[in-house]
């Protein structure tokens, strides 16, 4: 094993999967022929799609599913927890303290640099998040969104032909 690479015995990697260094994959799974920048973090009960590109410095935590063909810009941050607190009483949480909060990005779907993306959202297919977006709810398919919150700015008039 590399010395820079941190991949646990439980991720199951795709066909041709390009790692760049210094990245940390634990108990995820990774499609086919996608390519995953340095320093990017992917939890356990995580999946990412075929032909991703997942850009550096990037969170994806556990319940986050990518589909096929999505783009993930530098520093995008997804969230699983709405209300998160460090302890329960006196003591440290633990997992069965709190419920994992799933998020869903369908196929052929970019979200840009700089954004986060809340619990509990589906960005719909083909859709377009616009860079240091906030997402705080469900984004269509096809729809242009940005700003903090993210809203609507338009939709995208023909379906995009994404490529291999």
């Amino acid at each position: 094993m590399d010395t820079y690479l941190s991949i646990a015995p439980s991720v199951k990697l795709g066909r041709d999967v390009k790692l760049s260094k210094f990245i940390n994959l634990y108990g995820c799974e990774i499609g086919d022929e996608t390519k995953i920048g340095a320093f990017v973090e992917i939890q356990k009960n995580a999946s990412v799609g075929k032909r991703c590109k997942i850009s550096s410095h990037t969170f994806v935590c556990e319940g986050v599913t990518i589909e096929d063909n999505v783009f993930i810009g530098h520093n995008v941050a997804f969230i699983n927890d709405s209300y998160p607190r460090a302890t329960t009483g006196d003591q440290l949480q633990t997992e069965t303290d709190w419920k994992v909060e799933k998020t869903l990005v369908k196929k052929g779907a970019s979200i840009g640099s700089g954004s986060t993306i809340l619990s509990n959202i589906t960005i719909g297919e083909n859709a377009l998040v616009g860079a240091g977006s906030l997402v705080t709810k469900d984004v269509p398919a096809n729809a242009i969104v940005a700003g903090n919150p993210a809203r609507i700015l338009r939709y995208i008039e023909q379906k995009m032909e994404v490529t291999k």
